[in-house]
C-alpha cells in the first residue's frame, strides 16, 4: 500500500519488457510488483518469467546467470530450473529437494510485448489480451515506441482519459473531446467521444475511441483527419511508481511524405500532452471523494470500474 494512494496494488496482465529485448537465449533483469524478476526466451523460442532469487542460497538469476534449454542456470552453484520453475538439475547432489523451484510467472507474448499476470491472491487470468490487427499489417506504419517511469500509480494515470476539462487548462488545446459514450464491459472500459481539430483546411472533426483492458493495457483508436492507433501498457514497479510504454502506428496515406509528416506531428502531441501531465501526476494524491462538477461524471465511472482490479 502506498502512502499516497490508498488502494493496493492492481491485479491483471501487465508488461515487463519489449519481445525483441529478449533474443533467443538470453536472459534480462526487471523490477515490477515490488519484486527483482528475470526474463528469458529459451531455446524453443517461448519468452518466459521467473522470481529472480534462487531458492536455494538467494542468489539473483540474472546476474551470471545462463540460459539452458526453456529455462536457467543458477550462477552461484550451478542449479539448473526448468521452463515450469521446477529444479531440473544438481550438479554435485543426487536428491532434489521438493520444494526447489522458482515462481514461474504466467506469460503472454503479444502486440511486440512480454505480458505476466498479476493476482495478489494469485488467481489465474480472468481475460485474455486482444491482439491488434493493424501492429501485423503493411497498410500501417512499424510502430514507434516511446516509455517513462512515473513516479504515480495506474488509477490516478487512468483518470486522465476521462476527463476532458483537463485538455484546455493543462494542454492548451482550443477544444476539449466531448464524451458520447462510456460503458463498462467487465473488464474493459469503452469510451467514445468526438474532438474538432485545426487543420490548414479548416477545423474538423475526430473520433476517439478507447478500450482500456485492466490498469495494464490501454488501446486509442482515432479517425477523422488520419486513422491512429495508440497502445499504452502501464506496469507497477512498485506502490508509487509506474513504468508506462507507448507504441504509435499511422494508418498509410496515399503519399508516403504525407505519412511521416502526420505521423511525427501525431507522436509529437502525444508527446507534449504526456509529458505535460507528468508533474501533475507526480506531485497530486488521491481525493477519495472529490469535488465533481458537470462533465466529470466519467472519472466516478472509471472509480467504480476499477474496484474489481484490487483485492
Amino acid at each position: 500500500m502506498s502512502t499516497r494512494f490508498p488502494f493496493p496494488m492492481p491485479n491483471g496482465w501487465f508488461a515487463v519488457c519489449w519481445g525483441d529485448e529478449l533474443p533467443a537465449g538470453t536472459l534480462k533483469s526487471v523490477r515490477y510488483f515490488g519484486r527483482e524478476l528475470v526474463a528469458l526466451r529459451g531455446g524453443d523460442g517461448v519468452a518466459r518469467v521467473f522470481d529472480a532469487h534462487c531458492p536455494h542460497l538467494g542468489a539473483h538469476l540474472g546476474h551470471g546467470g545462463k540460459v539452458e534449454g526453456d529455462g536457467v542456470r543458477c550462477p552461484f552453484h550451478g542449479w539448473r530450473f526448468d521452463g515450469t520453475g521446477r529444479c531440473a538439475e544438481i550438479p554435485y547432489a543426487k536428491r532434489i529437494p521438493p520444494k526447489a523451484k522458482l515462481r514461474a510467472w504466467e506469460v503472454v507474448e503479444r502486440n511486440g510485448l512480454v505480458f505476466v499476470w498479476r493476482h495478489a491472491a494469485g488467481a489465474p487470468p480472468h481475460w485474455e489480451i486482444p491482439e491488434l490487427p493493424e501492429l501485423h499489417d503493411d497498410a500501417w506504419t512499424p510502430p514507434e515506441r516511446r516509455d517513462w517511469v512515473i513516479r504515480s500509480c495506474a488509477q490516478e494515470m487512468a483518470e486522465n482519459t476521462v476527463d476532458p476539462a483537463h485538455f484546455r487548462f493543462v494542454h492548451k488545446t482550443n477544444t476539449v473531446p466531448e464524451t458520447e459514450t462510456m460503458e463498462i464491459r467487465g473488464h474493459v472500459l469503452h469510451v467514445v467521444s468526438n474532438n474538432r481539430v485545426a487543420t490548414p483546411r479548416g477545423e474538423q472533426r475526430g473520433r476517439i475511441e478507447i478500450q482500456t483492458h485492466g490498469f495494464g493495457l490501454g488501446y486509442t483508436r482515432f479517425s477523422g483527419i488520419a486513422e491512429l492507433l495508440v497502445l499504452t501498457t502501464g506496469a507497477p514497479i512498485d506502490a508509487e511508481h509506474t513504468h508506462t510504454r507507448l507504441q504509435f502506428s499511422v494508418k498509410k496515406l496515399a503519399d508516403s511524405d504525407a505519412t511521416r509528416g502526420v505521423g511525427r506531428a501525431f507522436i509529437a502531441e502525444i508527446e507534449r500532452q504526456f509529458q505535460q501531465d507528468i508533474p501533475i501526476w507526480e506531485s497530486k494524491v488521491h481525493l477519495e471523494q472529490p469535488l465533481l462538477v458537470d462533465g466529470e461524471a466519467g472519472i466516478a465511472t472509471l472509480r467504480r470500474w476499477a474496484r474489481q482490479f484490487y483485492g
